[in-house]
């Protein structure tokens, strides 16, 4: 039996992470989802992810601190930004991501995205 890969979703948004959970799921992911940047940190201390989906507008810690606390700390790990606001393209802070997707009501974007890069990995 193949070992589901582990997807973590970290947005503020319930239903985005809802959605994302549902989605993943019948890709057959597991996926955990997490409501802060904060309980994510703390939960990838402890526990085995094979990606990580990141929105960057939230409360308290936001998601381009995350990411760069998620890149000294979990070497390698794939994370992609998954953010309404495409102007933090720009902002080099999130150039360490391995993608960024901008949210839209259509997730065969980000599908694909976490599909290659989960395939890269091996």
């Amino acid at each position: 039996m193949e070992i589901k890969k582990r997807l973590l979703v970290v947005d503020d948004e319930e239903n985005i992470r809802e959605l994302l959970k549902l989605e993943f799921t019948d890709l057959d992911y597991e996926v955990i989802v997490m409501e802060s940047a904060f309980n994510a940190l703390n939960y990838l201390k402890d526990h085995q992810i094979d990606l990580v989906i990141l929105d960057i507008k939230m409360p308290g810690m936001d998601g381009i601190e995350a990411l760069e606390k998620i890149i000294s700390t979990q070497r390698g790990m794939p994370v992609v930004i998954h953010s309404a606001y495409s102007h933090y393209k720009e902002n080099y802070l999130t150039w360490s991501a391995a993608a960024y997707v901008v949210k839209s009501g259509e997730l065969e974007e980000l599908i694909n995205t976490v599909e290659t890069l989960i395939r890269e990995q091996g």
